[in-house]
């Protein structure tokens, strides 16, 4: 399939040399001419414009930040092809290209390092790519050839809608990141607490180490889904508080904990017995919606896994 990737870095950097690597006819652009060079230097076919990448393509994959995606997509004008993109929130994007034929996709993949350099052919083997069906506005047969393309780079595509997609990072990485911030502050006013932090404080702060302009660009895409959750967590933590100050502190702490605990061990639940998922929008959705995803694509032979969920509840 003729493809161009729009945007060279971590993952579409790694996106080019995935497809690359299978047998795709693949071109790439970056606005960052130092970037381009690099990936010319690469062995790898690179663009000067946007037109000029797009021409022809089959599909065009957009991996920019969606600060950026406004240009991008003005540089479209008229582009007939399919259309995906790598952006962590679905919904805005989704409004942004209307007009096009175009399917939402959300690699769950990526590390500390940022970049072209960084990119991995590999990055997506094994890794969770959300990709948006919409029951009335995405074209069975577009998501189909995007679910067939996408594990055979290895990856395992959860059927979801944006709206759906946009609530559940918000409460798995969105909120989390929030959160992160908070907690790395203390140190601020505190270095006594920095050289007695150890594992659990490493851990619950990884990820404010990233850089603030794309977290900030994350959640304000996400205002709305973001803005839920970060309520409804913050609801969660004024009950512990309110725990705290009962007359038996422990007692009122242990169960909301227990469950914690219990759930945080059931994850991530083992993967049960694959099965043969109908081509059909409502089969799809219920799959995603259960934890499940597509391992294969044949045509309209399709085959899934859906995990073993009921663990979290025993």
């Amino acid at each position: 399939m003729s493809t161009a990737v729009i945007g060279l870095g971590l993952i579409g950097g790694s996106l080019l040399r995935a497809l690359a690597a299978a047998g795709h006819d693949v071109v790439g652009y970056d606005a960052d001419p130092e970037t381009r060079e690099a990936a010319r230097a690469a062995g790898f076919r690179v663009a000067g414009t946007v037109p000029d990448a797009i021409r022809g393509a089959e599909l065009t994959a957009l991996a920019v930040p969606l600060t950026v995606l406004p240009d991008v997509i003005a540089e479209m004008a008229g582009h007939d092809g399919l259309v995906t993109d790598v952006t962590s929130v679905k919904g805005p994007v989704r409004d942004l290209m209307k007009g096009f034929r175009f399917v939402g996709g959300h690699p769950m993949a990526g590390k500390e390092t940022s970049g072209f350099a960084a990119s991995d052919p590999g990055l997506f083997e094994g890794c969770t790519w959300a990709l948006c069906l919409e029951p009335h506005g995405t074209d069975l047969a577009d998501w189909l050839l995007l679910a067939g393309l996408f594990t055979s780079i290895g990856a395992r595509v959860v059927p979801v809608t944006a709206a759906e997609h946009d609530t559940a990072v918000a409460q798995i990485s969105h909120v989390p990141h929030l959160f992160a911030a908070v907690l790395a502050t203390q140190l601020l006013a505190n270095p006594l607490a920095g050289t007695l932090a150890a594992g659990s404080f490493r851990d619950a702060t990884r990820v404010a180490a990233t850089r603030p302009e794309l977290t900030a660009a994350m959640c304000g895409g996400n205002w709305s889904a973001v803005h839920r959750e970060l309520s409804r967590v913050i609801g969660d933590l004024q009950q512990l508080e309110e725990d705290l100050l009962l007359s038996d502190p422990v007692s009122g702490l242990s169960t909301y904990l227990a469950l914690g605990s219990r759930v945080r061990r059931a994850w991530p639940p083992p993967p049960g017995a694959t099965v043969t998922v109908a081509a059909d929008v409502q089969a799809l959705l219920a799959l995603g919606r259960a934890g499940g995803w597509v391992t294969s694509v044949n045509g309209t032979e399709l085959l899934g896994m859906r995990p073993e969920t009921d663990l979290y509840l025993s």
